[in-house]
C-alpha cells in the first residue's frame, strides 16, 4: 500500500467481528476517555513555498507540566529501559530546542538547527511500544526519549525513515503520569517532506503524510478515511436554491462549512484541522504564515472547564497549556502559552549552539503582562 509501512514483520489481520474483539474495542474506548488529552497540530505551505508546522498541546496540567529547554550539539543522552538499566547511548549532533514534560533534557515537541520538527501526541488506546530485553538494551530508548533521539540525531524526514527501524523504542513508564505515556509523533522538514510514527502491537509503523494535520486517536488511517465523510464541506458559501418558485437564501457567512465538526474529540479535531489548513489563503512570506499558524491553532483552544474527565479519582481537566508554531525554512520556534497570549520565539541564530550545559525557561505557565495604552488614544 503506498505510503504505509511496517517494520518488523507483518500485522495480523482480523476480519471476524468477535465478542471478545468487542470487548478490547470498548475497552480501548474507554481507556481513551479517561486519559485527557487533546493535541491538534497542523502543516501550512506560503506563497512562497516555506513550511510552517503549528500545534496546541492540551493537557491536565495538575498531570503534567512543561518547561522550555535548548539542547546544544555534543550533548550526552542515555536511552531509557523498562529495567531502569540504561539503554542507547547517543551524543547530540543537531541543537534543537522545544517543551519539555519532565525533568529530564527530553523534548515531546520541538525544531532543530537543521528545521526539522518533531512533535508527539497522545495515542491512548493504540499506541503499545516493542517488547524489549536486556541484548537490546545497547540499541534501545524509551517512547519518552523519541523526540530528542529523532532531533538530535536527523536533519530530514528521509533520515528518520531510514534510522528509526534500526533501533528499538520501548515504553517505560513516565514518573509524572504513573504510566507509559501512548504517542505518536509527526516529523516534518524544510522541504515539507513529513511522516507519522506509530507503534502499534509492538510494531513501528510509518506513514506518509496525507492530510497536513494529526490528532490523537484512533490510528492515522482511520482518520484519513473518516475525512470522505467530510469532502462537501468548502469555504465558499452555499448557493441560493429555489423550492416551488421560492428563494432559499444562507443565514449568514459560512454555509459551505455547516457540518464540520466543532466538538473537541480527536476525530472532530482531525477534520476541522484539516478544512482549515486546505482552506485559509496561504501566507505571503514566512511572517504572513506565522501568523495564519497562530489563527488556524485558535480554533483548537480550550479554555478550562470545557474539556473534563477524570484519571482514577482525580479530576483530568484538560486546558491548552501552550501552542507552538516552527518556522522551518528559519529555524525559528514561536510559542504561546495559556496565561500568556503574547508570541514569544526562539532564533538559533542567536543561541551559542556549541554551548556547554543545556538551558531552560522554567516560567512559561505565569501571567503575562497586560499593556495599557490608554494615553496612546489622540
Amino acid at each position: 500500500m503506498p505510503g504505509y509501512f511496517i517494520y518488523g514483520g507483518p500485522m495480523k489481520q482480523h476480519v471476524r467481528f468477535t465478542l471478545i474483539a468487542l470487548i478490547v474495542l470498548l475497552s480501548a474506548a474507554v481507556f481513551a476517555l479517561t486519559q485527557a488529552n487533546a493535541c491538534t497540530g497542523i502543516i501550512t505551505k506560503t506563497q512562497d513555498n516555506n513550511y510552517i508546522m503549528g500545534r496546541s498541546m492540551e493537557f491536565a496540567s495538575d498531570f503534567i507540566s512543561h518547561h522550555l529547554i535548548f539542547v546544544p550539539r555534543n550533548f550526552k543522552y542515555t536511552g531509557q529501559t523498562p529495567s531502569g538499566k540504561p539503554g542507547m547511548p547517543w551524543m547530540t549532533i543537531y541543537a534543537h530546542v522545544g517543551f519539555s514534560p519532565s525533568t529530564l533534557p527530553i523534548v515531546d515537541d520541538g525544531i532543530n538547527e537543521k528545521g526539522l520538527y518533531c512533535g508527539g501526541f497522545f495515542h491512548p488506546g493504540y499506541a503499545k511500544y516493542e517488547t524489549v530485553v536486556e541484548k537490546d538494551f545497547p540499541k534501545t530508548i524509551s517512547s519518552d526519549d523519541i523526540g530528542s533521539w529523532i532531533l538530535s540525531t536527523c536533519a530530514t524526514a528521509s533520515e528518520v525513515r531510514e534510522r528509526l527501524p534500526k533501533i528499538h523504542v520501548c515504553g517505560v513508564v513516565n514518573p509524572q503520569l504513573g504510566y507509559v505515556a501512548p504517542m505518536h509523533c509527526l516529523v516534518i522538514d524544510k522541504t515539507g517532506d513529513a511522516v507519522i510514527i506509530e507503534y502499534l502491537e509492538g510494531k513501528l509503523v510509518m506513514y506518509d503524510n496525507k492530510a497536513n494535520v494529526i490528532t490523537n486517536s484512533p490510528v492515522y488511517t482511520w482518520h484519513i478515511e473518516n475525512l470522505r465523510n467530510y469532502i462537501a464541506l468548502k469555504p465558499d458559501n452555499a448557493a441560493t436554491i429555489k423550492i416551488n418558485g421560492n428563494d432559499f437564501v444562507q443565514f449568514g457567512q459560512g454555509s459551505g462549512a455547516i457540518g464540520l465538526p466543532g466538538d473537541f474529540t480527536p476525530p472532530s479535531r482531525f477534520v476541522r484541522a484539516a478544512f482549515l489548513a486546505r482552506s485559509v489563503f496561504q501566507g505571503k512570506n514566512v511572517d504572513e504564515g506565522i501568523g495564519m499558524a497562530f489563527h488556524i491553532m485558535n480554533q483548537f483552544d480550550i479554555p478550562l472547564g470545557a474539556v473534563r474527565g477524570m484519571q482514577g479519582n482525580k479530576p483530568a481537566n484538560d486546558t491548552t497549556q501552550w501552542t507552538s508554531v516552527s518556522d522551518l525554512t528559519n529555524a525559528r520556534y514561536f510559542y504561546h502559552t495559556y496565561n500568556d497570549r503574547s508570541v514569544r520565539v526562539i532564533d538559533f541564530k542567536k543561541l551559542d549552539l556549541n554551548a556547554s550545559t543545556v538551558k531552560s525557561i522554567e516560567d512559561i505557565q505565569q501571567p503575562g503582562k497586560i499593556t495599557d495604552v490608554s494615553g496612546q488614544l489622540k
